[in-house]
């Protein structure tokens, strides 16, 4: 049994894995309140760990207080891919892993992993298992929050609402330049990276901001728990290690 806990900008995760099935995933604060709980409920043999953000020291001591092996994510840890990246002490170590999976679902091809979180990113690992790095830009929620705080007077719009191709007012203008935008933008790199790699094949993950019914023909596979089933790879991987 393995535990997989993956610590992001807003949100932490927690994961049960039972080796490659997940069995459950519990969404808790950056504190990890709900880790204490969580343990209890499954017998766990080993865990791993990745943060984007300094942690907090409650959220340390519930790590170290941890009765079983538990391997920390970073630039140090052996991986199943060749990372290619010029500079992996700054990497953060989600996108990795997002892109370790994709590679295990699908060796010896050309992966495009998109992660729409907090940011989005864009990673590309190729069919010989090298990771070539990948492009950041502004999540949903950040677009939103960027156009009402550095203005004067535009205002802070959901993306629940009326949408239109051509905003009528200044809230549809702000909900369509965002998501019209970001689909956009999307389709762009997808469409840049096949004239690269014709072969290739996109994974689509991210956080609840995002939705995965969506009408991008260019994304093959939709996996919401991508990253987490990466860490899970990352860490039986490294079976000897922990």
């Amino acid at each position: 049994m393995n535990l997989v806990i993956d610590i992001g900008n807003t949100v932490a995760k927690l994961a049960a894995f039972d080796e490659a099935e997940l069995l459950e995933v519990v969404y808790d604060n950056r504190t990890l309140e709900l880790l204490p709980e969580f343990c209890n409920k499954y017998a766990f043999d080993k865990a791993i760990v990745v943060t984007v953000i300094d942690l907090e020291a409650e959220a340390e001591a519930r790590l170290s207080s941890l009765n079983f092996p538990l391997l920390r994510l970073d630039h140090n840890t052996p991986l199943p891919v060749r990372n290619l990246y010029e500079t992996p002490h700054t990497l953060g170590y989600d996108r990795m892993a997002a892109v370790v999976a994709a590679n295990c679902f699908f060796p010896g091809r050309d992966v495009l992993v998109i992660d729409a979180g907090t940011c989005i990113t864009y990673e590309l690992v190729d069919a010989s298992g090298c990771y070539h790095g990948g492009n950041i830009s502004p999540g949903l929620q950040m677009r939103f929050k960027a156009l009402h705080r550095f203005t004067g007077r535009l205002p802070m719009v959901s993306s629940q609402g009326r949408m239109e191709l051509i905003g009528k007012n200044t809230e549809t203008a702000i909900r369509a330049g965002v998501l019209k935008g970001m689909e956009y933008e999307i389709e762009g790199y997808v469409r840049a990276m096949k004239d690269k790699y014709p072969g290739l094949l996109v994974f689509l993950t991210g956080g609840d901001d995002f939705s995965f019914d969506t009408n991008l023909k260019s994304i093959i596979f939709a996996d919401r728990f991508l990253v987490l089933k990466g860490l899970n790879r990352i860490l039986d991987y490294n079976n000897d290690k922990v």
